[in-house]
């Protein structure tokens, strides 16, 4: 069974996805993921488990929205006044936050869900979207800057790549010297 895709973003249908995504954080957090099943969270949620199967279609989707609603950024990056602090910032700071276990718990649930819904996808947007920001105040600032693909070829993949496969401690500096490779090359930038 697919998931319904949500049509409207307030009302009714906003009300069950937070009373559900809700339910599944707190379950989770008291009796351990292991432990969810559909009937359970929709007991919680106070809906019923068709509510659920109808809009997600199985748990693991129902996870997999859950995950990609926990890694959405909750605020802008920082201007740090230049686009190597300001990336470089950033970077750091997603790398800790990727790559702490519940980081890598969402991460794979979001890339467990039905590859057609989109959660993949939207893990990918929140990181583009906070990279184009980091460039266009540099562009603003007046510095070169690369494209928002270079910089996810040269600074986010590589991070999800150890974050996911080779989840052994990073060098401290891993991200830092990450985005000083992407920035190489660019010529003098004004500051």
């Amino acid at each position: 069974m697919s998931p319904k895709p949500m049509t409207r973003p307030g009302g009714r249908s906003a009300r069950v996805q937070q009373s559900v995504h809700t339910a599944v954080r707190e379950l989770e957090s008291e009796s351990g993921r292991d432990t969810l099943t559909v009937p359970l969270i929709a007991a919680r949620a106070g809906v019923t488990p068709s509510t659920i199967y109808r809009r997600w279609g199985d748990l693991q989707e129902l996870l997999s929205d859950v995950a990609v609603e926990r890694l959405r950024p909750e605020s802008a990056p920082a201007d740090h006044g230049s686009l190597a602090a300001d990336l470089t910032a950033w970077a750091e700071q997603f790398l800790e936050e990727m790559s702490a276990d519940p980081g890598r718990a969402y991460i794979r649930d979001a890339l467990l869900g039905d590859p057609d819904s989109g959660n993949a996808g939207a893990c990918s947007d929140y990181a583009v979207e906070q990279i184009e920001l980091i460039l266009s105040r540099a562009v603003g600032r007046g510095e070169l800057a690369p494209d928002v693909e270079t910089l996810i070829d040269h600074v986010v993949a590589p991070m999800m790549y150890r974050i996911q496969f080779r989840p052994h401690p990073m060098p401290q500096d891993y991200a830092r010297l990450l985005v000083e490779n992407a920035l190489k090359g660019l010529g003098p930038r004004r500051t």
